[in-house]
Formats: C-alpha cells, structure tokens, sequence
C-alpha cells in the first residue's frame, strides 16, 4: 500500500478520539496508526509506532494476546470482529474495547498484513467488572463451538442469569450469545470446506456442531446465499474467494 494512500486513511481516523486505528505489515510492524493509538500507547508522535510491533509498544501481558491475534488474521486468513479485550488507557487504568481485524491482501489475493481498530466502550474495567464475565463467556463460545454448548450452564458459570448475559451481549456486541455461536459455527464451515474440497459436507457440518444436516445446509444458505455445494464449487473455482470477504459482504 502505498503511504499517500494510508496518510489518507490516517486523516479521518485521527479525529475520532475512542477509536484506535492501525495498519501492520506480515511482520507484526506497524505502518500506520491514528493519533489516539499514539496516545494509547504513551507515544507522543507518529514516528515513534511506526516500525515497532506490539510487543514493543504495548505491555507484555496485553502485547501477547494482540501478537496472537495477528498471527491468526495473517497466518491463517481469518477475520476478528467484535472481540471484547482489555485495553490501556493513558491514565494507566484498564478498559474495554471491541477489536476488529482483517487480513490485507495484494493484488493476487497475497495476505500483505492486517488491518484494524479497536473502539472504546467508554467504561472503565473497574466499574464493570461483569465485562470479563462476558469476554469470558464469548471467548469460550469462540473456542468450542464444534461442543454441545448449553448457553445457560455457561452463565451460571459466570455467576449470573441467562437473561443478563443476553442484556450484556446485546449491549456490547450488538448480537447475542446464540447468534455468536451460530456465527462461530458457520465461519468455521466455510474456512474448512475453502481449505478441503473432498471432505463431506455431513462431515464438517458435524463436525462444526451440528447434529442436523439439512438445519446446517438451511443456515449456510441464508448466511452466504449458496448452499454448502454450490460455495465449495465456486470457492475452488475463484480461490479468491475468502471468509472475510463473506462477512465483508454480508448486509
């Protein structure tokens, strides 16, 4: 990408104050960051981010969960929308932000790096302890979807009702605990039929968590506008064709 391009971009993400914005290279380097992750960071300049990886900028503990995070987005191609994590503030205190990022790719379809933001909640972690239940609770949903997932056994684990943990999903995420899972799921079904075009379709529908076939072929439809079939069909033919640019294209 080329720097008068990100210059650009960097100019309209600078003005928003609870949004920290930033592009990286396979790396892990940054190429470009909006003021507020300038600030985020106890940088005063621009100069002084760009170049550097997380673990550079950022405190160890906070630093190894994002390297993760873009080792999974450049690695393997995967998109992270709405992940409920700890960020820190200038004043040094902890607080909540939903993270987004997406792989950047050439010309060829090449992943080059990622790009992302992170927005503020506006909450301090202090005030609302329930936020780690939550990001608990989603992260669980995230790493065992292809489980039988009882969504009440999981609140009850988290020490509060059903009902609150919906309130609180619906309040953050703008979605709730089934419809994450049910997205979980079905983004796992399209990374495995894009990755294997000889496996069954019962197979990796089972696989991914569900026990009925045909609910799984009904879903998939609605979420892509093909059938499982047709997807892998036209996947295979375009290899272009990605989970990100699925969800990119979802309305």
């Amino acid at each position: 990408m080329q720097n008068v391009e990100l210059a650009a971009i960097e100019i309209l993400f600078d003005e928003l104050s609870d949004v920290a914005f930033f592009v990286k290279d396979r790396a892990g380097r940054y190429l470009a960051a909006n003021r507020t992750l300038v600030r985020r960071c106890g940088l005063r300049t621009k100069q002084e981010i760009v170049g550097k990886t997380v673990m550079e900028v950022h405190p160890r503990h906070l630093a190894q969960t994002y390297m993760a995070q873009d080792r999974e987005v450049i690695e393997a191609g995967s998109t992270i929308k709405k992940h409920l994590e700890l960020h820190l503030y200038p004043n040094r205190c902890h607080g909540w932000c939903l993270t987004h990022k997406t792989p950047l790719r050439d010309a060829a379809g090449v992943i080059v790096g990622l790009v992302g933001t992170s927005h503020d909640l506006g909450l301090a972690d202090a005030q609302h302890p329930e936020y780690r239940k939550i990001a608990s609770i989603a992260q669980h949903i995230r790493d065992h979807y292809r489980e039988s997932l009882s969504l009440n056994d999981l609140a009850q684990d988290a020490g509060m009702p059903l009902a609150r943990v919906e309130r609180l999903f619906q309040r953050v995420f703008h979605y709730s605990p089934r419809q994450l899972l049910l997205q979980s799921r079905l983004s796992g079904a399209l990374a495995m039929i894009e990755s294997d075009q000889y496996r069954s379709i019962a197979d990796i529908a089972n696989e991914c968590g569900y026990t009925d076939h045909s609910a799984f072929s009904r879903q998939f439809k609605s979420f892509t506008g093909m059938t499982p079939v047709q997807y892998r069909a036209s996947h295979h033919a375009r290899p272009e064709t990605s989970v990100a640019a699925l969800w990119e294209m979802r309305p």
